[in-house]
Order: structure tokens, then C-alpha cells, then sequence
């Protein structure tokens, strides 16, 4: 979790904002995740984004992405990181 138990890093709130977005943090995770939005407009700017992103692709299904697109997609990633 967190360096100091007061406060999280942009990089531990990268770390955590699947957890947040899917409610599935303890509370006092939540807390700090949230206090953290308080005061960087970076990271508010950040879950925004991730929340758009996921809203729009969550109405995306299997039968919606051609064979041939899903294939060039899970090639692209197959390697991800590049190295």
C-alpha cells in the first residue's frame, strides 16, 4: 500500500485505481485514494478518463470486434511492455 500511512503517491494511486473504480478497495484505502483526488487535478484528471474509457468499452462485447481486429489486438499486447 501506501509509503506513509497519511498519504498516497500519483504512482500508488495508478497502482490502486482499478481496485477504486471497482469499489473493491478496503475503506481505508478508499480514503486515502480519495483524499489524494482532494488535492491533484493530474489524478482527478486521470480517473476521469479511466471512468470514460471503461464506460464506453464496457458496452463493447466478444461478436462487437472482428475476428481479424481482436487477433492484431491480442498480438499487439502479447508483448506489452515493449521492450
Amino acid at each position: 500500500m501506501a509509503e506513509s500511512p497519511d498519504h498516497i503517491s500519483c504512482q500508488e494511486l495508478v497502482e490502486l485505481v482499478t481496485g477504486y473504480l471497482e469499489r473493491a478497495l478496503p475503506p481505508a484505502e478508499t480514503a486515502l485514494f480519495e483524499q489524494h483526488l482532494n488535492f491533484c487535478e493530474g489524478c482527478v484528471w486521470y480517473v476521469d478518463q479511466l471512468r470514460r474509457t471503461m464506460a464506453a468499452t464496457g458496452r463493447l462485447g466478444a461478436d462487437d470486434i472482428a475476428a481479424e481486429d481482436r487477433d492484431r489486438l491480442l498480438a499487439a499486447f502479447r508483448g506489452w511492455p515493449p521492450s
